[in-house]
């Protein structure tokens, strides 16, 4: 059953400039996607390095933590 979560998709209304449109058209054609595909990606690629950055600086406060004990 986990895989029809990952598969189901939830649609949003996404309002960008026209020189963005046209940046991210010319980047999805570069790299053989959608404009939607593009941002799904570029959306994807963000937050996977936010997680982790996260867990970096949480490991950091870890030993910071154990360091000043």
């Amino acid at each position: 059953m986990p895989e029809k979560k990952e598969k189901a998709k939830k649609q949003l209304l996404l309002r960008l400039s026209s020189v963005l449109w046209e940046d991210l058209a010319q980047w999805a054609e570069d790299d053989f996607r959608s404009i939607n595909g593009q941002i799904e990606y570029l959306l994807t690629e963000c937050v996977k390095k936010r997680k982790k950055n996260q867990r970096s600086s949480e490991k950091q406060q870890d030993s910071s933590v154990s360091e000043d004990a």
